[in-house]
């Protein structure tokens, strides 16, 4: 398992409410897969949305698509 984290941010489009999670190269490979958008869910609202992982993490986005 790597030692680098990557930041990924996303802001709710109903309430504003915003998440941030560190995770390794694995644990977003793991969680996520290999997509361009990811669903999430707000931990405030619980609403339900997808958000473009180009925006939720760009570091990710360049380095570990591969």
């Amino acid at each position: 398992m790597s030692g680098k984290k990557y930041r990924v941010q996303t802001s709710c489009p109903q309430c504003g409410c915003s998440a941030v999670s560190h995770l390794s190269k694995e644990e977003i490979q793991e969680k996520f897969g290999d997509v361009p958008n990811v669903e999430m869910e707000c931990g405030e609202c619980m609403m339900k949305y997808t958000a473009a992982m180009e925006d939720a993490c760009p570091e990710w986005d360049k380095e570990c698509k591969s």
